[in-house]
């Protein structure tokens, strides 16, 4: 989908690129496949849990089927629609049997296009199968971490893992963070990669369409006094304390986990930002 800029007749609108939404259908969810969201910004008997959360619009929940369990069913593409509760856009699909439901909308998905699940199905946008069906150097989304229970991985807008092979009832995949994995090959993914690829260049503009989405301001607790944060309260930029900490006291950077169930399936760990930086300097 295209992006969308403004004239600049407001500051607001100088810098404001938000993703053109014309080519979605325009109608209301199907009523059978929505759900009331019970929303407490991030409060519990009043107190704050989370912080950052406040008031937003009213949205409803979209029941989508991860698990893509509907086998040898041929479906047709309805409309392609709007999510307010994920990055991605969803895609309405109508089964040969009457029924309907909703998917992730996969890049290249259009309206009347066919998807079908199952073992032997062609290697096509938006049908899903097991791992061990799809050939190397494939994108794949909505994947499966267990046989059956529905899709985990690479499920936000723009995003895909490569299936780069497989040996011993396992697949490898690549994941968006560069991170390789093992995956059973029994396991369920869709082919393709999420659609609305430009989610990622959107800039918000002003504050008011981030307050709609429930986020409330972030202050930096440098700046705050010695009674609300631990960072507080110094001559200006220093941090009293020395040691990085939460506003509850808990030390920041410092791992807490000891063990990691899924260590055995990880064969290269994702590269981040610092380590890509001191491999540079090296």
């Amino acid at each position: 989908m295209a992006l969308k800029k403004y004239k600049p007749k407001t500051p607001s609108l100088r810098h404001t690129v938000l993703v053109d939404t014309r080519a979605l259908a325009k109608k209301r969810p199907m009523k059978s496949l929505v759900q009331a969201v019970d929303y407490k910004a991030g409060r519990r008997k009043g107190r704050i849990t989370v912080r950052h959360k406040g008031g937003r619009v009213k949205r409803l929940y979209r029941v989508i089927d991860f698990k893509r369990e509907k086998i040898d069913v041929p479906a047709t593409v309805e409309s392609i629609e709007y999510d307010p509760n994920r990055s991605s856009n969803i895609a309405l699909l109508k089964y040969k049997d009457g029924e309907r439901r909703y998917i992730l909308a996969p890049a290249g998905l259009k309206e009347g296009s066919q998807v079908i699940s199952g073992e032997d199905v062609p290697v096509k946008v938006g049908n899903a199968t097991k791992l061990k069906n799809i050939q190397s150097g494939i994108k794949v989304h909505n994947v499966e971490l267990k046989a059956g229970g529905g899709g985990k991985l690479c499920r936000s807008a723009g995003n895909s893992a490569l299936v780069m092979g497989g040996d011993k009832n396992y697949v490898q995949l690549r994941m968006p963070s560069g991170e390789i994995r093992l995956v059973h090959e029994d396991c369920y993914a869709t082919i393709g990669e999420v659609g609305n690829v430009d989610h990622g260049n959107v800039k918000l503009g002003k504050a008011g369409r981030k307050r709609r989405l429930g986020i409330r301001p972030t202050v930096r607790g440098q700046v705050m006094g010695a009674q609300e944060h631990p960072h507080g309260g110094g001559e200006a930029k220093h941090r009293v304390g020395g040691q990085r900490k939460s506003i509850y006291g808990h030390r920041m950077g410092v791992k807490t986990r000891k063990t990691k169930r899924t260590n055995k399936y990880i064969i290269k760990r994702r590269t981040t930002k610092r380590r890509s930086k001191v491999k540079k300097l090296k």
